[in-house]
């Protein structure tokens, strides 16, 4: 309970289903599908976390007197820092080797899912600061006697005004392409240097020459074959990529599909009638924010054309202002997505590891800016100079 606030009371739970669905998305209200009532459940209904993952519902709910819901967070208690893709590893490190325990820790994140969005949702007609959920948070860390909270791709809003009750501020860089009122995707195409255009056009004809039936599925199109294909696509990258266990399960794809519907847009690649790679995007209310990819075929091109080209073409129909390509890949910036930043913000109680990270932290973001700048000038896009 905030101090100063007695008619608040915070409370933690082990289950998304514990906070009626309509309560929850009232305050989320964000056109976001990773903060949504749906998604959480799917990944608690499935098994993908809690049990042994490592990843603990602990979901905060924030209520006044009457018991009204005024904000709630997607958090969980960690007893690692896999899926989270803001990396304290270094942290962890350093903290053990002080004596202390930065394990278990509370995450408020979308699991798996390095997504931009709000974290800590406040209902918008409730008149309550982010600042009462923050406070909210710390206390039940040291209530559990935990080291940290983490709120990880928050909004910059939320970002500015962690910082400004004390929490650690740290930026990162993701690639989104940005829709300037295309017409088609040609349009695009026209505002680019002429080099970087026949590039993408010679991409997407050797992708379309491959042989592959390609698809945009959407909602009850995305069938039960699709699902167990996906996930066979899903582990062959996770394999590749980590060698060790996948973090969502064969379960969890077709539960997404059923509570979320239309806002799942599944572009994938048919050989013979047989799915044999996919890339799997979430659409928002503004963005299509593509998620997971995977394949069984080694093709010229495919991974772009499915997982940027065909998103682009996604975002154009259906007038969308971004996609959101996911984290890392320095390679989209020549398919038009360029670099802008993320936001985390960060608790730390040990007052040693605080003021280390807090100095870390201070050289670090002027880092990250310089590096978005260097990225930025790699853009494709015609310069106003340009002559074609």
């Amino acid at each position: 309970m905030p101090d100063g606030t007695p008619e608040l009371s915070l409370t933690l739970h082990r289950a998304v289903a514990e906070i009626p669905a309509a309560e929850w998305d009232a305050c989320a209200n964000s056109g976001n599908p990773f903060v949504s009532h749906a998604f959480l459940a799917a990944l608690e209904e499935s098994g993908s976390v809690g049990g042994r993952s490592g990843w603990l519902p602990q979901h905060a709910a924030l209520r006044d007197a009457q018991g009204r819901l005024l904000a709630c967070a997607p958090m969980y208690a960690k007893s690692h820092s896999y899926g989270e893709y803001v990396f304290d590893h270094g942290w962890a490190d350093a903290l053990e080797r002080a004596g202390g325990n930065y394990y278990p820790k509370l995450q408020v994140a979308a699991p798996f899912s390095p997504v931009p969005g709000p974290r800590l949702l406040v209902h918008p007609g409730s008149g309550l600061r982010i600042e009462a959920m923050a406070q909210g948070l710390r206390q039940a860390c040291e209530q559990l006697d935990l080291s940290s909270v983490h709120v990880t791709f928050c909004t910059e809003y939320e970002w500015t005004a962690l910082g400004a009750a004390g929490w650690l501020q740290r930026i990162g860089t993701q690639f989104h392409w940005t829709n300037a009122g295309y017409a088609s995707f040609d349009d695009f195409l026209g505002a680019l240097a002429s080099r970087k255009r026949k590039a993408i056009r010679r991409e997407r004809r050797d992708a379309e020459a491959s042989g592959f039936a390609l698809k945009t599925l959407r909602g009850h199109e995305i069938t039960a074959k699709h699902w167990t294909a996906f996930h066979r696509f899903y582990r062959a990258t996770t394999d590749k990529k980590w060698g060790r266990s996948a973090y969502l399960n064969a379960r969890f794809w077709p539960l997404l599909g059923e509570a979320l519907g239309d806002r799942v847009v599944l572009m994938v690649a048919e050989q013979d009638g047989e799915p044999v790679a996919g890339a799997l995007n979430l659409l928002g209310d503004e963005a299509l924010y593509g998620r997971n990819w995977g394949a069984l075929v080694d093709a010229p091109f495919l991974h772009f054309e499915l997982c940027y080209y065909r998103a682009i073409d996604f975002a154009i129909e259906h007038k969308l202002a971004r996609v959101e390509a996911g984290a890392q890949g320095e390679h989209k910036i020549q398919r038009g997505y360029l670099p802008v930043p993320t936001w985390s913000a960060h608790w730390i109680a040990h007052p040693g590891l605080r003021r280390a990270v807090a100095d870390f932290l201070d050289r670090e973001r002027p880092a990250m800016l310089r590096e978005m700048e260097a990225l930025a000038t790699l853009s494709p896009f015609r310069r106003d100079a340009e002559q074609e």
